[in-house]
């Protein structure tokens, strides 16, 4: 067995890396290095922050949801069993104070902390780790996130009231990391017993520093500070509870609402901070601060079903016929890049694929008139009487989202390929992909391993977006098996190169968190997977 701390040097010495360039980000917005403190006066406890999002996600279980602007209040919620450091990439304890990790990395044996207590007053035993591990997979399609994670656990087993030993059929590299997500984050056993409808109208009972108060579908969420809280991560400044009394996440989506919001001082925080309104929040008493998540790119997710979609070629005239710079330069954040690989750059294993995403209309053209598709009297192309024309689905949980799309509608309607934007409500995310009812799905998701490549393109999981089988699917699978290092980024290398060049989804920008926050609000801090953290935080 590997005892803590974590085994895997070589990779996170890249990740080290990869994430000081986040950090970077960060010190050279408006604001100060990890949110809002400008390093002077003494902390304080007491008082409000009120965080305005753009989106709600219909749901309030951390395990069950994914959209970043619904995770920046469940985050406070639960703790996890360990943190991931957002600067060096290691793994350091949380509710495991230390663990053990069989050298095959089949076998995780975490060693709790004592004293840790959930909300509804009960304990945390080694037997509520295995109530929430027991769960997780029996929410199936609902925890897309969560579920993945365990995907191949074998079992979960009481060693002792305080020691508790996950076993995986084949070896698992990415479950440590896995451990520090807030979708895996320990909920009391009497709340993993809820049923999964329950638990996303009337939330979840967690061991973290808040307390889900009050939840209001698209208007707001409200969560009070637990008193005596004594076992927060490593990594946070503060021990015990926290500074803040209550948070207040309220619903805006329109943003400028939001922005006007945070001039008046109406809002202390926003979220999803656009282009367009960097310079007035700069003349304000605001700090921007930002930093790009790692995990996979904003792209569009192809339905590799399709008819049209089937042919390699029209998927990869999609694929040049995308020019993601203008799309940087007219609609993102300053900062943003576009996307070189379907990873963001801040992620382990990152390969740069910057050739093979190069604009190329002039190919996309040609890659068209191969497959047979011929440009009709309105500019769109047809074939065997069938117009070449696709609709993208889209999610109103970003600002920047809608124009985005429509450049990307510009531009392809340049090559003679028509696009049907078609808006959604965040909450209908998860079951359009379940339902696999689309051409094409505008996204991303955020993770800080590469691990999520397999979450998401193995046909062997839930494949929402129906990729054949490949060898891609060995690639995938073979990557989590390894606890060779060197080993699993040469993988992790060959997964990305076959999915960018079949063009089974479209890599189009980095998501860059850009957060507005008055200068009043001090350590608003930035975790490893760019959500937020709000123990540290306080307002004087």
């Amino acid at each position: 067995m590997i005892s803590h701390p974590d085994s895997r040097p070589a990779r996170w010495a890249t990740l080290t890396a990869l994430l000081t360039t986040g950090a970077l980000l960060t010190a050279c917005s408006s604001g100060s290095g990890g949110g809002a403190s400008d390093g002077t006066g003494r902390p304080k406890s007491g008082g409000t922050l009120t965080f305005a999002v753009g989106s709600d996600a219909g749901c309030v279980d951390p395990q069950q949801v994914g959209s970043n602007d619904t995770i920046y209040s469940l985050r406070q919620i639960v703790d996890s069993l360990t943190d991931q450091d957002p600067k060096t990439g290691r793994i350091v304890p949380w509710l495991a104070k230390s663990w053990d990790i069989s050298k095959d990395t089949k076998t995780f044996t975490f060693h709790l902390r004592s004293g840790v207590t959930f909300s509804d007053g009960s304990t945390l035993t080694a037997q509520v780790v295995k109530d929430n591990f027991d769960a997780v997979p029996k929410l199936g399609a609902l925890a897309t996130l969560a579920q993945g994670y365990l995907s191949g656990v074998e079992s979960t087993t009481v060693v002792d009231p305080l020691t508790v030993r996950v076993s995986f059929k084949q070896p698992n590299a990415q479950f440590l990391q896995a451990t520090s997500t807030f979708s895996l984050g320990i909920e009391s056993s009497a709340s993993v017993k809820r049923a999964p409808k329950q638990k996303c109208s009337d939330g979840v009972v967690g061991s973290g520093p808040f307390t889900l108060k009050q939840y209001v579908q698209n208007r707001s969420i409200t969560l009070a500070k637990r008193t005596k809280y004594a076992w927060g991560s490593a990594l946070w400044s503060k021990k015990g509870e926290a500074y803040l009394d209550r948070l207040v996440f309220k619903v805006v989506p329109e943003a400028g609402v939001r922005t006007g919001s945070l001039q008046s001082g109406q809002v202390d925080a926003i979220s999803s901070v656009g282009r367009a309104d960097e310079s007035a929040l700069k003349g304000a008493q605001v700090n921007l601060a930002a930093r790009a998540n790692p995990g996979n790119v904003f792209n569009l997710g192809l339905n590799n079903s399709r008819p049209l979609l089937k042919d390699v070629k029209v998927r990869q005239a999609i694929l040049f016929a995308v020019d993601r710079q203008q799309i940087v330069d007219a609609v993102f954040p300053t900062g943003t890049r576009p996307a070189t690989s379907i990873l963001a750059h801040t992620t382990p294993d990152y390969t740069d694929l910057g050739k093979d995403l190069a604009h190329d209309a002039a190919k996309a053209k040609s890659l068209l008139d191969e497959a047979g598709w011929k440009t009709g009297g309105d500019g769109i192309r047809t074939k065997d009487g069938d117009r070449l024309s696709l609709t993208v689905s889209w999610f109103a949980n970003a600002a920047t989202n809608q124009p985005a799309l429509e450049l990307i509608q510009q531009q392809l309607k340049a090559v003679g390929i028509d696009i049907v934007l078609k808006e959604r409500q965040i909450s209908q995310f998860a079951t359009t992909l379940q339902s696999g009812d689309f051409d094409a799905v505008w996204g991303n998701v955020t993770r800080a391993d590469p691990d999520i490549l397999r979450s998401s393109y193995s046909t062997k999981l839930a494949n929402f977006y129906h990729l054949p089988a490949s060898p891609l699917d060995s690639l995938l699978t073979r990557q989590a098996a390894t606890s060779d290092a060197t080993e699993r980024a040469q993988l992790v290398e060959q997964a990305q190169r076959l999915i960018v060049r079949n063009a089974y989804v479209v890599p189009v920008v980095e998501l860059q968190t850009q957060l507005g926050v008055a200068k009043k609000v001090h350590d608003l801090g930035f975790e490893a997977s760019s959500r937020i953290q709000l123990h540290d935080t306080w307002i004087g």
